[in-house]
């Protein structure tokens, strides 16, 4: 199990299934935004993903490496992605590749770092912090764990930990005050809402997961 690898068909895997699951959840992060934000964090996935699989198979084959294919999707989702979620988004698969360059393969420990690096790109963009009632919540929690345990003999397990932890994060900004963004015009009345970027990101990053078990 310690000698998963994965290649560029990977990636275009997730980011194929990704799409799909953002159409079967689309109105249910807008419901989750039009409680606390704008109400269009579901919509703009949509728009986004849909935008990104449209050239996906064109861009698997072009591609040179799995950094280019994610930075190319990156750039698809800031680009037709409003709102918030596009930047965050954007810049996750931008800098997930980013000490990947020329590589058609990556081993689990080096998966590992290109999700770290991917979620360091949006807490630098966010500035959120974890507390904040954010997607950071989810994201950063997950990171540290798979960050102490990437080398651990079962990557499976591993991410299913990973991503159990991202999910109890998601719950976990039921009970706060937004920091951040439109929820936090909000005060006290966003309390016993979810943040919807925090439920989307632990359910996105949960393909990873699925992928790796097929």
């Amino acid at each position: 199990m310690s000698e998963m690898t994965f290649d560029k068909q990977y990636f275009a895997n997730c980011l194929a299934e990704m799409a799909r699951l953002t159409e079967e959840n689309r109105d249910y992060w807008t419901k989750l935004d039009s409680d606390i934000g704008d109400g269009d964090h579901g919509i703009n996935l949509s728009i986004g993903f849909r935008a990104v699989t449209s050239n996906l198979q064109e861009n698997l084959e072009n591609a040179e490496d799995i950094s280019s294919l994610l930075k190319k999707s990156g750039m698809v989702l800031l680009s037709k992605v409003g709102g918030a979620s596009g930047p965050l988004y954007g810049s996750f698969f931008i800098k997930m590749g980013k000490d990947d360059a020329g590589k058609r393969e990556v081993s689990f420990p080096e998966f590992a770092g290109m999700l770290k690096n991917g979620v360091e790109a949006v807490q630098l963009r966010g500035k959120a912090e974890v507390g904040d009632k954010t997607m950071i919540d989810a994201l950063q929690p997950g990171m540290e764990y798979l960050d102490t345990h990437k080398n651990d003999d079962d990557p499976v397990k591993v991410m299913e930990e990973t991503v159990s932890i991202m999910k109890q994060g998601a719950e976990s900004t039921i009970p706060l005050v937004a920091k951040k963004g439109r929820a936090m015009r909000l005060g006290e009345r966003a309390i016993g809402h979810k943040d919807p970027g925090s439920e989307s990101s632990w359910m996105l990053l949960n393909v990873f997961l699925e992928e790796m078990k097929k």
